[in-house]
C-alpha cells in the first residue's frame, strides 16, 4: 500500500543537508569543552549550527541555547515563574502557566500583561498565527519556524522554543532562544556549557542536523516553497467542502466567527499547511485509525496529546462544543505534498465519511 505523510505538524521528514551534516559530525572526535584541536573541532561545529539557526530565525545578537527540544526550553523559561496564557498552548507551556487569557471563536488570544504572559505564534492543531505583544516574556515558534517569514528580533518577545524535528531536522534536539542580558537559571548544572544555562556534553550531532536544517528551511522560506504548499492546502480545502456544506474549518470557517448579517469574512493569518476538519457525528481518533488503514497518516491534534481520548482543549477553548471538538481531524502538508495527494485523500475520506456516517 502506498502511504501518504500528512502530520507535518507532528514531526517532519528529515532533510538531505541535515543527515549529511550529522554523518560529517559523527567523524569529529573531541568533546567541545576540551581545549585541545579535537575539542576545538567539536566546538566549531556547535558554533557554526548557532549561527546558522541565528541567521535562519532573524535572532542576530541573541543567545540560542541548545536543549533537548521544545519542552525542556519552554521549562527553562517559565519554571518558577508566574506566567499565564490561553488553553490554546501546547501542553508543555501550559504545564507551567495559569490558563486564564480569553481566546476568540477565530483563535485569537487576549493578552493582558506580556511580561508575565506566553503566547504561541502559530497554533499545531489549527494553524491560526498570533500578534505577539511587545514585552512578551516567552513565545512557542516551533511551528512557524521555517514555515511563515519572521525575524526573532522583531517580534517582540523575550524568549522563544524551537525544535528540529518541526522542520527537517533530527527529533531530540531544540533550544531557547533569549534576548541578550536576559535572566535564565539553569535547571541542569554542573558544568558551564551553553552560557552556563544549561549543563550537559553537548549533543554534537544533532546540533549539527538542526543547524543544516534551519538553513535550508530559510532558503526554502525565501523561495516561496511555502507559498506552493498553501496553493495545495487550499486545493484540499475546496474539495472537502464540495463534500458537504456541514463541515466546519477551525480557526477560518466564516461560520465560526462573521458577525450577524455578513457574508465574506477575509481570510485569517494562518499556516500555510494546516487544515482542521470538523465532521459532526465522526470521532475524530475514528477518522485518524480509518485513514490509516487506507494509508494516510493524519492526527486529531497535536502529536503529544492525539493519543490520549478526549476532545481537544484547543477547540474547547476557541468555544466548539465537546462534540465539536471530539470530532476534529488536523490534516498537515508539507512540500513532498502534491495535488494528486490532497485530492485522493480528500475522496478516501469522503467515502469513508459518508459509510459511517450512515450507520
Amino acid at each position: 500500500m502506498r502511504r501518504t505523510y500528512l502530520d507535518w505538524n507532528a514531526t517532519t521528514p528529515l532533510r538531505r543537508e541535515s543527515k549529511e551534516a550529522m554523518i560529517a559530525a559523527m567523524e569529529v572526535v573531541g568533546n567541545p569543552s576540551s581545549v585541545h584541536a579535537e575539542g576545538r573541532a567539536a566546538k566549531n561545529v556547535i558554533e557554526t549550527a548557532r549561527a546558522q539557526i541565528a541567521a535562519a530565525l532573524g535572532a542576530d545578537g541573541a543567545d540560542i541555547i541548545f536543549t533537548s527540544g521544545a519542552t525542556e526550553s519552554a521549562a527553562l523559561a517559565l519554571q518558577g515563574r508566574a506566567i499565564q496564557c490561553a488553553d490554546v498552548e501546547h501542553e508543555a507551556v501550559s504545564a507551567w502557566c495559569t490558563a486564564d487569557l480569553a481566546v476568540s471563536r477565530a483563535g485569537q488570544v487576549d493578552v493582558v500583561d506580556p511580561t508575565r504572559s506566553a503566547l504561541q505564534l502559530a497554533n499545531s492543531e489549527t494553524g491560526v498565527v498570533q500578534t505577539l505583544p511587545e514585552g512578551l516574556w516567552f513565545s512557542d515558534l516551533t511551528q512557524g519556524f521555517g514555515k511563515i517569514p519572521f525575524s526573532f528580533n522583531w517580534l517582540g518577545t523575550t524568549c522563544g522554543a524551537i525544535s528540529a524535528h518541526k522542520l527537517g531536522g533530527p527529533k531530540g534536539i531544540g533550544a531557547l532562544v533569549v534576548k541578550r542580558g536576559t535572566d535564565i537559571a539553569a535547571q541542569l548544572k554542573g558544568g558551564g556549557q551553553e552560557m552556563g544555562r544549561r549543563a550537559g556534553t553537548e549533543n554534537l550531532i544533532g546540533i549539527a542536523g538542526f543547524g543544516a536544517a534551519a538553513e535550508a528551511a530559510a532558503a526554502d522560506l525565501a523561495s516561496g516553497v511555502w507559498d506552493e504548499v498553501s496553493e495545495i492546502r487550499n486545493i484540499l480545502k475546496s474539495a472537502l467542502e464540495s463534500l458537504s456544506e456541514t463541515l466546519y474549518f477551525a480557526g477560518w470557517d466564516p461560520k465560526s466567527h462573521a458577525a450577524p448579517g455578513i457574508d465574506h469574512v477575509a481570510a485569517p493569518q494562518l499556516l500555510p499547511n494546516t487544515l482542521n476538519v470538523i465532521s459532526e457525528g465522526w470521532k475524530g481518533e475514528t477518522q485518524v485509525m480509518r485513514m490509516d488503514l487506507a494509508g494516510f497518516a493524519v492526527s486529531a491534534g497535536s502529536a503529544c496529546s492525539s493519543g490520549k481520548v478526549r476532545a481537544s482543549r484547543v477547540l474547547k477553548a476557541m468555544g466548539y462544543s465537546e462534540m465539536e471538538a471530539a470530532c476534529a481531524l488536523r490534516i498537515s502538508i508539507g512540500p513532498d505534498v502534491t495535488r494528486e495527494d490532497v485530492l485522493r485523500f480528500a475522496e478516501t475520506w469522503g467515502k469513508a465519511r459518508q459509510k459511517a456516517l450512515a450507520r
